[in-house]
């Protein structure tokens, strides 16, 4: 086939065309096919490729994530134990529904014991969390400053939670101030009260 067949070439009479340029004309169609061919599916190959790179660079990173947590599980666990150890401490601290009132009397004799006056002892209505009850008490005593001072310190030191809020103090006769405060001191809940607290409003009898 010489060069001047290619340029004579009619692409509307391609029939009558040589055998030498048709087989060249089929040759660069089976190419263009082919090559197309290889192209998309080399495209989605490589779309392919890409997912499950990043499929592995996810996987990686759970891995590592699950390996730390695996490599820090015993000092979650002894984490754990201690929090519960601390918990357990604090609830001996709660004093029971049986217990408040001697409580409440530890508190009033604490007061007596520093030398202090009260004008006003009065527990209050409770308040109910999950698993304990918060009792305030309104005081309002009469007494020197280290009286007063005596008094607060050992409150705190109550074998029993007991926390001061709201404190008020202002200067009466001579040395003597007189001290508005809230005492809140708190009981676990027993496991009736728990569960009447959980028992939806309104719910059948």
């Amino acid at each position: 086939m010489q060069l001047s067949d290619l340029n004579n070439l009619d692409l509307k009479d391609l029939g009558n065309a040589p055998p030498a340029v048709k087989g060249v004309l089929l040759a660069l169609i089976l190419v263009v096919i082919v090559a197309a061919g290889y192209y998309f599916h080399l495209s989605d190959q490589m779309s392919g490729l890409k997912s499950l790179e990043n499929e592995e660079q996810a996987l990686r990173g759970v891995y590592a994530q699950k390996k730390a947590q695996a490599r820090n599980l015993d000092i979650h666990r002894q984490q754990l134990r201690e929090a519960e150890q601390t918990l357990a401490v604090l609830l001996k601290q709660l004093p029971s529904r049986s217990e408040i009132d001697a409580l409440l009397t530890d508190i009033n004799q604490a007061g007596l014991g520093r030398g202090l006056q009260f004008d006003l002892f009065r527990p209050q209505a409770a308040t109910y969390a999950d698993f304990y009850a918060t009792i305030p008490v309104a005081i309002k005593v009469n007494g020197s400053y280290h009286e007063i001072a005596g008094f607060v310190s050992d409150v705190a030191h109550l074998p029993r939670i007991v926390t001061v809020h709201d404190i008020a103090i202002v200067p009466t006769k001579g040395a003597t101030l007189t001290m508005d405060a809230t005492l809140k001191t708190y009981r676990y809940l027993d496991e009736g009260e728990i569960a009447a607290m959980k028992k939806p409003a309104g719910g059948a009898k």
